[in-house]
């Protein structure tokens, strides 16, 4: 018998190197040219952006050191007199902007909600191709179109209005609307018929944002509220919209913006007139963006930082909303991977 084998006394095994390895990463030529391109671009939107800024505030400060607090109280603008005001041009800004919205909210909810879920396949890439193209049409085409074909049946439409609700302030015209001889003139180049123009060129940004979002509702969510029984309305009333609240708030800010600052148009149609008044359905008004247009040509060098003065603060209006909109689709649910 062959004696027995000595058992091996176990080795130690080297400890493993837990240091975590170093990546190198290589990137291709195309990628390197892609990223310091790209880079440069947006150091220089933002170097513009600035850019603008700074020119806007300094030219403003004259008019600031010169008028003070009562440039943002004054209502009348006569820069002959030494009257220089932006409180009615503000309220006629936002009188434009807020009968936009009123108009271009519901036409761009209901079109995106129809384009991303009730649309047939074959006509939903037509319907996206209209909207797009309806951001790319010139703002004076929608002012022309606005004074010759919508004003003379918008000119109706206020007069009823005042007929029915002229008793709320907001739609009082100073006239009678049962009289025998309708002073048709006194709804002519009214807030409301610019209010109405300016709509149509907030709808496609509205509508592009709302139907991004109402897209990437999640297909697990909506298959199960159909599994339970929910009709095609009851799934877009439980998932897609509550999943696109972010974004229907966020386009319609963006909407808000662009309203904000439309000139054209607003030039086009409206009769300028420095009267502090709420009265949209009356002939009258001026907006921040149409006054700078109409009085740029022929302001002196005072008349001109007043009117810079005015830019200055519509940029900043503009700018503390389209943040606002960019925030709230940004900390949304729906807004995860949209982009504004």
């Amino acid at each position: 018998m062959s004696a027995p084998q000595e058992l091996e006394e176990p080795r130690e095994l080297p400890a493993p190197d837990d240091a975590p390895r170093k990546l190198v990463t290589r990137p291709a030529p195309a990628d390197r040219v892609f990223r310091v391109g790209s880079t440069g671009v947006g150091l220089f939107v933002l170097v513009l952006f600035g850019a603008i800024g700074f020119m806007l505030a300094l030219s403003a400060f004259p008019t600031f050191r010169r008028y003070g607090w009562s440039f943002f109280t004054e209502h009348d603008w006569q820069p002959e007199r030494d009257q220089v005001g932006l409180s009615e041009v503000l309220l006629g800004t936002f009188l434009v902007a807020l009968v936009a919205l009123a108009v271009a909210f519901p036409l761009a909810l209901t079109s995106a909600l129809y384009i991303s879920e009730y649309a047939p396949p074959k006509l939903r890439g037509a319907l996206v191709a209209v909207v797009d193209l309806m951001a790319a049409v010139p703002s004076i085409v929608f002012g022309l179109w606005g004074l010759f074909m919508l004003a003379p049946y918008l000119q109706d439409v206020a007069h009823w209005i005042h007929q029915n609700l002229g008793f709320i302030p907001i739609f009082d015209v100073d006239t009678d609307p049962d009289a025998a001889l309708l002073e048709m003139s006194k709804y002519t180049g009214s807030v409301f018929i610019a209010g109405v123009a300016v709509a149509m060129m907030a709808i496609p940004i509205a509508c592009s944002v709302m139907r991004e979002v109402f897209a990437q509702a999640p297909i697990g969510e909506r298959e199960a509220a159909l599994a339970l029984g929910a009709t095609r309305w009851g799934m877009v009333r439980t998932v897609v919209l509550p999943f696109g609240r972010g974004g229907i708030i966020g386009g319609t800010m963006l909407a808000l913006g662009r309203a904000l600052g439309e000139t054209v148009a607003v030039l086009l149609i409206i009769q300028p007139i420095f009267d502090l008044k709420i009265k949209i359905l009356e002939g009258g008004g001026i907006t921040v963006s149409s006054l700078i247009a109409n009085r740029f040509g022929e302001a002196t060098s005072m008349q001109l930082s007043a009117l810079l003065t005015a830019g200055l603060v519509l940029f900043v209006i503009t700018v503390i909303i389209n943040t606002i909109a960019s925030v709230i689709v940004s900390r949304s649910r729906s807004g995860a991977a949209t982009e504004i």
